[in-house]
């Protein structure tokens, strides 16, 4: 198999796999793939998919490789709140949350870590365009920031007491001037727990 054809043909996707590979290339010898890996080609994100180096280089990229594979996943919880602004932390793992169960992956671009969620809870995120003319217009999901606090307040349960939620440091600006406190309250009612109801109430009593 001839590396640039190989290339060419998988490049557009960004991330792909083998079962992608072995759709396209019946007959592909998979020691190609290995080798390639070996000499620094290809990027081995985990196992079943790859990427080609040259994406390394932008964020876009990895969020988009985040969505990918693992899916269904969207990312959400710290990452979510901090690409937002909500939290003042910087924080390099990519956080998605899935149906799937959950897992950790790490890579050349960094760690991945999915917690799972009931199908019920997928919902809340919306595309962000690749703008790199490499992407093809393709997108990757994430979670609008009150379904990203949701998703974090659901996932952990040991933010209770107002000194607790205190703790997160959610920026004042933001939780009392950008926090979409309709949408908010709409998708907390579809959660249907009776314990988030109350973290995100006191939460709305904390920020005024």
């Amino acid at each position: 198999m001839n590396f640039l054809k190989f290339k060419s043909t998988f490049l557009p996707l960004v991330c792909f796999s083998t079962n992608q590979i072995a759709s396209v290339f019946p007959d592909f010898n998979s020691m190609n793939l290995t080798r390639w890996v070996k000499q620094g080609d290809v990027v081995r994100l985990r196992r079943g998919w790859f990427c080609f180096p040259e994406f390394q280089r932008d964020i876009d990229f990895v969020r988009l490789a985040a969505n990918r594979i693992y899916r269904p996943s969207y990312i959400s919880l710290q990452y979510a709140l901090s690409f937002y602004g909500m939290i003042p932390e910087s924080v390099v793992q990519f956080t998605s949350v899935t149906t799937l169960k959950t897992a950790n992956f790490e890579n050349l671009w960094g760690q991945f870590s999915y917690q799972n969620v009931k199908e019920s809870l997928m919902f809340g995120y919306e595309p962000h365009v690749v703008s790199h003319p490499l992407a093809n217009g393709q997108a990757f999901m994430m979670a609008t920031p009150e379904k990203a606090l949701l998703d974090f307040l659901y996932l952990n349960p040991y933010y209770n007491t107002h000194d607790e939620l205190e703790e997160l440091r959610l920026d004042e600006d933001f939780m009392t001037e950008s926090l979409n406190r309709e949408r908010l309250l709409d998708f907390l009612q579809k959660f249907k727990s009776k314990i988030l109801d109350k973290r995100i109430n006191k939460l709305l009593e904390i920020y005024g």
